[in-house]
């Protein structure tokens, strides 16, 4: 059986530093996808006389390098790794979005795209107006739109908006509407880019559970996530993506373990590279985040018995106003544990309003018997609330918690949970 999707030796490459493209307008859209052909024809010449060559002065960069895979009819593929690994750049080119620069890509049936918020929406028309313009630009027929228009728009819960402006949608309204067009529109290929990122937990399970009818109704599937919970749950096979190279096709289960072990961080501690921090994250630099144990050890295995410090060195270029750093815990498998920030307490808050330009290390501690054994994965985030997010990395560490001492070790059974509390309890004879 023919593959639906065969990639074979796929490269993308970047020009570093072009200036950012204005909206088009809905008559802009239309000539740009009107001339695409004759684009892509044009650099496809170019490619196999050999014109597309570097030119002296400018810096390139490859998001993707040597990609070869194929998808059976039906087949539901996780993609993962970890951020700027090239996850977005291949799904855009599946989804012709963009054009490869070596390489190529078949693809045999209609493609459904949900890569970003709001993806094939024009934020000037309305909701209704934006539901039957995707479905015409996935090659819907205006009555098979008007059958599904009731239920996309049920699924959405925007119903009372549905007449207004797209522009004007919350990121969590355009959300449920563009998940909303992807799933139920019934293309033979859905594209999905961690549309979990964005929206409340009960949409989050619709979603999930969207998905799941999706995959049960053999459509073919490409799944990025970086909630390795819902790759487990949703995918079979998975593959692994390590700076624009695939590194590992596997059983999901087999693909997950080698991810969260594999380039994370060395012995409890994650530097960052400078080629690692993109450039809007200036002026914030993030330098290291470290485990410590109780003697100031740097530690990748912590005793659940015993607190462990928490410490995110970083450098300010320049002051910034109502910055907050955070970390989020969750277990190796994508169950949220915590979300912490350095501000927090309201006595910080207003200390720190201001950061002054300079180095600095926020800190806490987690405390003694309060993890259960297992694996956990520590993210960090810096942003001021609400205005702007400087740098994230959801999987900058990973790390091992022994419950040697802990509370029950008297009995060999494994415990159930993510904590495991020392509580006081009281045996009184009545």
């Amino acid at each position: 059986m023919e593959p639906v999707i065969l990639v074979e030796d796929l490269g993308k490459r970047y020009r570093i530093g072009l200036a950012p493209q204005k909206y088009r307008t809905l008559s802009e859209s239309i000539s740009q996808a009107v001339s695409r052909p004759f684009r892509l024809a044009g650099a496809m010449l170019r490619r196999s006389v050999g014109q597309d060559v570097l030119q002296p002065g400018e810096e390139y960069i490859w998001a993707l390098q040597d990609i070869n895979f194929e998808i059976q009819h039906g087949q539901v593929l996780g993609i993962i790794g970890r951020n700027g690994a090239g996850k977005s750049t291949l799904l855009k080119i599946l989804s012709r979005i963009t054009e490869p620069t070596t390489g190529s890509v078949t693809i045999r049936g209609r493609v459904g795209s949900l890569l970003e918020v709001g993806t094939g929406f024009h934020p000037e028309l309305t909701g209704r107006e934006n539901i039957f313009l995707n479905g015409a630009i996935l090659g819907m027929r205006n009555a098979e739109i008007e059958r599904k228009f009731d239920e996309i728009v049920a699924f959405s819960e925007v119903e009372q908006f549905i007449d207004t402006p797209v522009k004007r949608y919350s990121s969590g309204m355009y959300l449920r509407l563009a998940f909303a067009v992807a799933a139920h529109l019934e293309p033979e290929i859905l594209v999905v880019d961690e549309v979990l990122a964005v929206g409340d937990s009960e949409f989050q399970k619709k979603c999930l559970g969207k998905m799941g009818d999706v995959a049960r109704e053999g459509r073919t599937v490409l799944f990025v996530s970086h909630n390795m919970s819902a790759i487990l749950r949703l995918t079979q096979e998975s593959i692994v993506l390590e700076k624009g190279h695939l590194v590992m096709r596997a059983a999901s289960a087999e693909a997950v373990d080698y991810y969260l072990s594999a380039g994370n961080a060395k012995a409890g501690e994650r530097i960052w590279d400078a080629d690692e921090v993109p450039a809007e994250a200036a002026p914030f630099r993030p330098i290291a985040l470290r485990l410590r144990d109780k003697t100031g050890k740097v530690v990748d295995i912590v005793r659940s018995v015993e607190p462990v410090g928490i410490e995110m060195e970083y450098e300010l270029a320049a002051p910034l106003t109502g910055l907050r750093i955070g970390i989020y815990l969750t277990t190796a498998r994508g169950d949220q544990v915590l979300t912490s920030f350095d501000t927090d307490d309201q006595e910080r808050f207003e200390k720190h309003g201001l950061r002054p330009t300079g180095r600095y290390i926020s800190q806490c501690v987690l405390p003694p018997d309060y993890l259960n054994g297992g694996r956990y994965v520590l993210g960090v985030n810096a942003g001021s609330y609400r205005v702007r997010r400087y740098f994230m990395d959801e999987q900058a560490l990973t790390f091992n918690v022994d419950t040697a001492g802990g509370p029950g070790m008297q009995w060999a059974e494994p415990r159930p949970g993510i904590l495991r509390p020392r509580l006081e309890w009281k045996i009184e004879k009545q």
